[in-house]
């Protein structure tokens, strides 16, 4: 399966949604380990802007 964000599924951008079904996880663990992981110092939040940017969406 390729990496594309889903055109149904997805909160925000669909990058989560797309990382969960290209590895085949829940996509709500995916959200949860996001969010967390925005609460910790780091760029995270500039490599989620550059994951929305680079994965394609779903034709």
């Amino acid at each position: 399966m390729n990496l594309v964000r889903p055109r149904r599924g997805r909160v925000f951008a669909g990058v989560c949604a797309a990382i969960a079904n290209r590895y085949q996880w829940n996509p709500t663990t995916v959200r949860v380990l996001t969010v967390l992981s925005l609460l910790i110092p780091g760029p995270q939040l500039i490599f989620y802007i550059i994951l929305w940017i680079l994965i394609p969406k779903e034709a």
